[in-house]
């Protein structure tokens, strides 16, 4: 597999240290990652779940049949404008290179200035739909958690554009906190399903070009795009989100576009980022559920991390939707998570 700096072809991040830091000592893994495994769901976690099944589910079916058709997702996105954020809430768009992004803060969070902590958030959406109107609440349920400005990365999504041009604007709005004063001690790389992948891959990334985030924080995260060993997961059949053929529909749709986007002259190779697991990385944190096929990818991600002496913690929520995190506040398990999630960053960025 190509490395990140060269399956993308960008330039080193190029920023000076604002001011000087003391020197942190980060934890080393023993070599296991830490496993929890929550409460079974609540009545209003049950809830959510079966509308995911029997709403999302057959929707995600009937794509998975024909997915080079020009369906509408990005509609999911544009839709969820109608959704009112929490009061007090405070949102800003940020233009970056090729893409915008949304810094968002929850009442009380102080500005965005460099001085303290902030989470760089990847949303998820199978790299084809979602934004960061669809993840609006969840973001700033986190910000309010985490005390911290969250900033949003619309990254450009397939099969327009490849997922190797969705890491390039992450990379992008990465370096752009990194000019506004932050330095990576203070920045914790954050995502779900989708942007999993993203927050993992440009954590190696940053890793080539020395640069060493606080933590990454994943949420029902989909770390590996090869679909083989996920095929044979126990939950592949059970999960009540995703058929089984949707996995094998979004490789070919993300093939399909790596293969339009040309990087030095040839296609673009599809970046596996559990094939680059290296000692070094941040400190890493999984929430996923324990009823959904990405279990397989969260512990399979743990352990070869937790091996590479990368300190890693796994919670796993029984019974819950993918992303659950989503349901808050009206999921009592969702606003746990995040709270938990929250207490992370602090504690990572302290």
């Amino acid at each position: 597999m190509t490395a990140p700096s060269k399956l993308i072809g960008t330039s080193r991040a190029g920023v000076s240290p604002a001011r000087a830091r003391k020197t942190r000592r980060y934890p080393v893994s023993d070599g296991a990652p830490v496993e929890i495994v929550e409460d079974g769901p609540s009545v209003a976690g049950r809830l959510f779940a079966l509308a995911a099944m029997m709403t999302i589910k057959p929707t995600l079916t009937i794509g998975s049949l024909a997915p080079r058709l020009p369906w509408p997702w990005g509609l999911v996105d544009i839709v969820s404008r109608v959704l009112r954020p929490a009061p007090g809430t405070v949102r800003a768009t940020i233009s970056l290179r090729n893409c915008t992004a949304q810094l968002v803060r929850a009442a009380g969070v102080l500005p965005a200035d460099g001085t303290r902590s902030v989470v760089l958030y990847m949303h998820g959406g199978a790299f084809l739909t979602c934004g960061a109107n669809s993840h609006g609440r969840l973001v700033t349920a986190l910000s309010q958690f985490a005390d911290a400005p969250v900033l949003v990365v619309n990254y450009r999504m397939i099969p327009k554009h490849s997922i190797g041009q969705a890491l390039d604007d992450c990379y992008d709005a990465y370096k752009w906190l990194r000019l506004k004063g932050y330095e990576p001690d203070q920045i914790v790389l954050a995502g779900d399903s989708a942007g999993g992948y993203l927050s993992l891959a440009l954590a190696e990334r940053l890793h080539l070009e020395d640069e060493l985030p606080a933590a990454v924080v994943t949420m029902s995260p989909l770390f590996e795009i090869d679909n083989e060993g996920r095929a044979q997961h126990p939950n592949a059949r059970s999960d009540v989100m995703f058929p089984p053929k949707a996995f094998d529909a979004l490789v070919e749709l993300i093939e399909s576009a790596a293969e339009r986007h040309i990087v030095d002259g040839r296609p673009e190779e599809v970046y596996e980022p559990l094939d680059h697991i290296e000692s070094g990385l941040p400190r890493t944190l999984i929430h996923v559920s324990g009823s959904e096929v990405l279990l397989n990818d969260a512990r399979k991600a743990a352990h070869m991390l937790a091996a590479a002496g990368v300190p890693v913690e796994v919670r796993i929520w029984p019974g819950q939707m993918h992303v659950f995190q989503l349901g808050a506040p009206a999921v009592k398990e969702a606003t746990r998570s995040l709270k938990q999630i929250g207490d992370y960053i602090r504690e990572a960025t302290w």
